[in-house]
Formats: C-alpha cells, sequence, structure tokens
C-alpha cells in the first residue's frame, strides 16, 4: 500500500483517529533530501502494510499542519501512536533507523 496524502480534510480521520501507529513524512516538492528520503518511506509503507499507516504531508499545501507539529526543517517523519506524536527525526537517515523508531 503506498503512502498516502494528509492534509487539513483529512488528518483527523486518517492520523488523529487511526487504530494503527501512523509515520507521517513532512515534506516539499522542491527539497532534494525530501526527494532522497521518499523511495524510503515508499518501501516502508509497502513493507509494513497493514501494522503501520505512512502518509505524506506536502508542508507548501498544508503550512498549518507542519506548525501545528514544529516541523522546522524538511524532511522530518513524526510517528503518531493513539492520535499522538511520540518520535520524530529530522533529515535523511537510513531505513533502518527509520525502522527502529517504530517499535
Amino acid at each position: 500500500m503506498p503512502a498516502i496524502t494528509i492534509d487539513s480534510g483529512n488528518f483527523i480521520n486518517e492520523v488523529l483517529n487511526s487504530d494503527k501507529p501512523v509515520l507521517i513524512d513532512f515534506w516539499a516538492s522542491w527539497c532534494g533530501p525530501c526527494r532522497m528520503l521518499s523511495p524510503i518511506v515508499e518501501e516502508i509503507a509497502e513493507e509494513y502494510a497493514g501494522k503501520i499507516k505512512v502518509g505524506k504531508i506536502n508542508i507548501d499545501e498544508q503550512p498549518q499542519l507542519a506548525a501545528r507539529y514544529n516541523v522546522a526543517s524538511i524532511p522530518t517523519l513524526v510517528l503518531f501512536k493513539n492520535g499522538k506524536p511520540v518520535n520524530m527525526s529530522v533529515g535523511v537517515k537510513p531505513k533502518r533507523v527509520i525502522e527502529a523508531m517504530l517499535s
């Protein structure tokens, strides 16, 4: 299952009310490091389908969501459990580091 696009319209339902942990990738189309991280995020979305939901938030289109979670640099990954952010990673990280933050 590919990563889903999250915006202010589906954020509450897809993230805050999710019965599974949700990994959110805050990104922008002009961000080189974001493009480097994107294939890793998509791999995780496929490999963890059914266990973890993976979403992407474009900060240019959803600046209020980025501000709400104090996203100052991108790419930023935020893991939500039970509607609350529990882990955060800033910058491009190897897949194993991202997988470790999921547990």
